[in-house]
């Protein structure tokens, strides 16, 4: 237990044999349960999997038998029939965090990439009642920008900004880090069958914690705990995550406009963002048409159309920001900002 809460850890693991077997020598002692998800790996996933837990469980062994942690059983390796992606591997881990009655979840990957020591400035926010979710990021601070690769870095700040307006947590960062923790409160509220299983499941998610008025929560990380071991690599195929992931993001932040439509404020920022819209789409046809038929007047009035609807769209954007202010706080490895 952590804090008088139990806690629980998700590893999603896809091909991962050189490394998972470290997830399991390195799992905090305070961790009271790991569910271990091979998500139908082609290697010998399953078997470090099963050959790690079985060291594990002989040292943790107690003389009278006991295991240790919060349960009879500390490890619960879990082998999936068919590929589900890293958001259907997390999401075998939640439903058997929740069958548990577990209090905090964390999700550290099969790749060894996510430093252990970690995982308390990850739950405290959590435990303390601050956040329903908390992420670590390696972007909070540009000092840590350094040990990322730069073509990661360049993706991690366009996907930041996408998820963002398609969230509504307008101060989030690193969306796509995947070491994370949840309260047993936001899965009991999500709707987890309803969840993207691909990976673009942590933008997916934080859009639906969002539209339950979730609290959420940034911890810097410096990105060396995520890229040191030369054995990494990205299971991401890139010229399908980009387009798949932004098709999502756009989908999702319609449907979040749809869920918030309400009166007062929120019916104002859906307006804006309409009559924006629509302005700048307008005004970009008109000076679009004046430049392959330039003889007539379609350009006359569509620089101030564009300028008006930018306008609406800035102004709607900061509505939405305004609404959603209370919902996200960074947490910093020190102290609080």
């Amino acid at each position: 237990m952590y804090r008088d809460h139990t806690v629980g850890v998700v590893v999603p693991a896809y091909n991962e044999e050189t490394l998972v077997g470290r997830v399991v020598e390195t799992m905090p002692e305070f961790v009271d349960r790991v569910y271990l998800v091979d998500d139908a790996s082609t290697d010998d996933t399953w078997a470090e999997i099963n050959d790690a837990v079985a060291t594990a469980r002989e040292a943790e062994a107690l003389d009278d038998g006991s295991i240790h942690g919060a349960f009879d059983e500390r490890w619960v390796p879990i082998q999936h029939d068919d590929n589900q992606g890293v958001g259907g591997a997390i999401l075998t881990g939640y439903r058997r965090a929740l069958a548990d009655d577990i209090d905090a979840t964390a999700v550290m990957a099969g790749d060894a990439q996510m430093d252990p020591d970690v995982l308390p400035r990850l739950l405290d926010p959590v435990v303390e009642g601050e956040a329903e979710y908390v992420k670590a990021s390696r972007l909070l601070r540009r000092e840590d920008w350094t040990g990322m690769p730069p073509f990661r870095l360049f993706g991690n700040l366009m996907l930041t900004g996408l998820t963002r307006i398609s969230s509504g947590y307008w101060r989030m960062t690193d969306p796509q880090n995947g070491y994370t923790v949840i309260s047993q409160h936001a899965l009991t509220e999500l709707d987890l069958d309803t969840l993207y299983e691909d990976y673009g499941f942590a933008n997916d998610l934080l859009v639906r914690l969002n539209a339950h008025g979730m609290p959420i929560a940034d911890v810097e990380t410096p990105s060396e705990f995520f890229y040191e071991d030369e054995e990494w690599d990205s299971h991401i195929d890139l010229k399908t995550f980009v387009p798949k992931t932004s098709v999502l993001l756009l989908r999702n932040f319609f449907w979040r406009l749809r869920r918030d439509g309400g009166p007062g404020p929120v019916r104002s920022f859906l307006a804006l963002y309409a009559v924006g819209a629509v302005g700048v789409v307008v005004a970009l046809v008109l000076l679009l048409s004046s430049v392959v038929a330039p003889a007539g007047d379609s350009l006359d009035g569509s620089p101030s159309l564009l300028v008006a609807g930018g306008l609406s769209l800035l102004l709607g954007f900061a509505l939405d920001l305004g609404s959603n202010a209370g919902l996200h706080t960074r947490v910093y490895a020190g102290a609080d900002e």
